[in-house]
C-alpha cells in the first residue's frame, strides 16, 4: 500500500505536473518569504494572503473568468492597500504594529467573505473550501497548452511565469533587497529607496500569493511562505545558502506531499505544507545552527557557536 513506486504507477503523467505545480506554488513563496523572515514581517505575509480575498473576488464579479489576469492585478492592489492600512493604523493610533496587522488583514478577509456570500448564488463561483485550502490536486481538470507537444495544465504554465518573475526581480534587485533588509540607513546612503523597495516587495508578495491563492487557497500558502525560510534559517547563517536550502525544501515538500497524497488520498496542499512541517520540526532537531541537538553539544563545548548571518 505505501508503495515507493505507487504514484508514478497510480498517476502516471499527471504525478509528475502534481510534483512541478506544487514545486512551482512553493519556491517563489519560498524565496519572498526567506526575506520575509529576516524582515521579519511574517505576519504580512499573513495579512497579503487574507486581503487579496476582495480583491480576487470583485474582479471576478466584472470578468468571470478565474483565469483573468484581472485577477491578480485586483489582488496586488488589495494587497498594496493592506499594507498602507496597516501602516495608517499603526501612525496614526498607538496601536503597536502586529495589532495593526490583525486589525487590517481580518477586516478586509471579512469583507472578501461577505461579498462571497452576497453573490456566491448569482456572479461568484468561488468554493470556500477552495479559498481556505486551494484545489491543487484538481489541476489537471483545467485547459492544457500544448508546449513542445506535451499538454500542460494551464495553471502551471501561469505559475511558472510568477515564479520566473519573482526569481528574476529578486535576481535584478538582490543588491538593494539585501541592503534595506539588514541596514536601511546604509541603503538610503547609497541612493536606495528603502520605503519603494518595502512596497516593491509587497507588491511582489501579493502577486505570489494571488498566482498560489487557487492551488493552496488562503491559510496554506502563508506555511508556504514561512516553512522553507525557516527551515534554512535553522541550518544556516549564510543568506546564498539560506536561499537554496529554502528552494531545495520546497521542492523536497511537493515530492514528498505527493507520496502523502497517494498513500492517504487526501487533499494535496494539505500533504504538501504537512511534509514541509515535517522538514522543520528535523531542522529544529538537527539543524547545523539552531537545531537542539547542536546547541547541547555546543553547551558542552563539543562545537563553536555559527558566525552571525553572512551576506
Amino acid at each position: 500500500m505505501y508503495s515507493l513506486t505507487l504514484p508514478w504507477e497510480a498517476l502516471g503523467i499527471s504525478a509528475v505536473w502534481l510534483v512541478l505545480m506544487a514545486f512551482m506554488v512553493a519556491l517563489p513563496c519560498s524565496q519572498v518569504g526567506s526575506f520575509l523572515i529576516l524582515r521579519r514581517m511574517s505576519l504580512v505575509g499573513d495579512a497579503i494572503s487574507h486581503s487579496v480575498l476582495p480583491g480576487i473576488v470583485i474582479a471576478f464579479l466584472f470578468t468571470g473568468d478565474l483565469s483573468s489576469p484581472w485577477l491578480i492585478i485586483g489582488a496586488g492592489i488589495a494587497g498594496l492597500l493592506v499594507t498602507i492600512f496597516i501602516e495608517m493604523i499603526h501612525v496614526g493610533t498607538r496601536v503597536k504594529s502586529d495589532a495593526a496587522t490583525g486589525i487590517a488583514f481580518t477586516a478586509l478577509f471579512a469583507l472578501g467573505v461577505l461579498l462571497m456570500q452576497l453573490y456566491g448564488g448569482s456572479k461568484v463561483d468561488l468554493d470556500p473550501d477552495c479559498v481556505l485550502y486551494g484545489q491543487l490536486d484538481h489541476i489537471l481538470e483545467y485547459e492544457a497548452v500544448s508546449i513542445a507537444g506535451l499538454d500542460v495544465p494551464r495553471p502551471l504554465v501561469t505559475m511558472t511565469a510568477v515564479a520566473f518573475f519573482t526569481l528574476t526581480t529578486m535576481f535584478v534587485f538582490y543588491r538593494v533587497l539585501v541592503l534595506s533588509t539588514f541596514d536601511a540607513g546604509l541603503a538610503a546612503s547609497y541612493g536606495y529607496k528603502p520605503v519603494m523597495v518595502h512596497y516593491g516587495m509587497m507588491f511582489v508578495l501579493s502577486i505570489v500569493v494571488v498566482a498560489a491563492f487557487q492551488s493552496v487557497g488562503a491559510i496554506l500558502v502563508i506555511a508556504l511562505l514561512i516553512l522553507p525560510g525557516a527551515f534554512a534559517y535553522m541550518c544556516t547563517h549564510k543568506l546564498p545558502v539560506m536561499l537554496s536550502l529554502a528552494a531545495g525544501h520546497a521542492l523536497l515538500s511537493a515530492v514528498l506531499g505527493l507520496y502523502i497524497y497517494a498513500w492517504f488520498d487526501c487533499n494535496l496542499a494539505g500533504a504538501v505544507v504537512l511534509a514541509g512541517a515535517a522538514l522543520l520540526v528535523l531542522a529544529w532537531l538537527f539543524g547545523p545552527v539552531d537545531g537542539q541537538l547542536w546547541k547541547w553539544k555546543r553547551s558542552l563545548g563539543e562545537v563553536e557557536k555559527p558566525d552571525d548571518l553572512i551576506l
